[in-house]
Order: structure tokens, then C-alpha cells, then sequence
């Protein structure tokens, strides 16, 4: 189980493990009610675990939750919603 948390003053989500340690980031650029994701990184120690996944699913949901959306620069999400369609809704639409 992989706890994800948003840590604004740092502009990134995190990925915890249920004792507290950090397996994860998914960073961001924060442009008005828009998420920009930048940049995935899951600690060598927690690859090959689903982490990545999970944390942005979290990141994902939390985000859906706040009413923003989402640019994904970031190949690892961008790929991710690619992969689930549910999450699609959340891109932003350029004008």
C-alpha cells in the first residue's frame, strides 16, 4: 500500500510506504487550476513495485478531487493516461 500525498510548498506529490519512507515524487508546475506534470521518479530501492503507478494514480485522483486539470509533459504520466481512459478527462483542452 502506497500512500500519496501533495506537497504544495514543493510543488510535487509523494509516494510513502506504510512506515513513512519515501518511494517516489511526481513533480509539477502548478499554472493557475492547471497541473503540469513534469517529471516521475520512483527511488531504486521501490522499482519494479507498481510505486510509479500508484503515485500517479494518487496524484491523479487528488487532482480530479480539487477540479484541476492536467498537462502531462512528463513521458511516465503521459503514458500512464494514455493507458487508462478514465483519466483522459482530466487533460486540459487547448484552445
Amino acid at each position: 500500500m502506497v500512500d500519496v500525498v501533495e506537497v504544495v510548498d514543493e510543488q510535487r506529490f509523494e509516494a510513502h510506504d506504510t512506515d513513512g519512507s519515501l518511494l517516489g515524487i511526481a513533480a509539477y508546475d502548478a499554472q493557475g487550476s492547471t497541473v503540469v506534470f513534469t517529471h516521475t521518479e520512483v527511488l531504486p530501492a521501490a522499482e519494479g513495485r507498481g510505486v510509479g503507478s500508484e503515485l500517479v494514480r494518487g496524484a491523479l485522483d487528488q487532482v480530479r478531487a480539487s477540479g484541476r486539470d492536467v498537462v502531462a509533459l512528463c513521458p511516465f504520466v503521459k503514458a500512464w493516461i494514455a493507458r487508462h481512459p478514465d483519466y483522459q478527462d482530466l487533460l486540459r483542452v487547448r484552445a
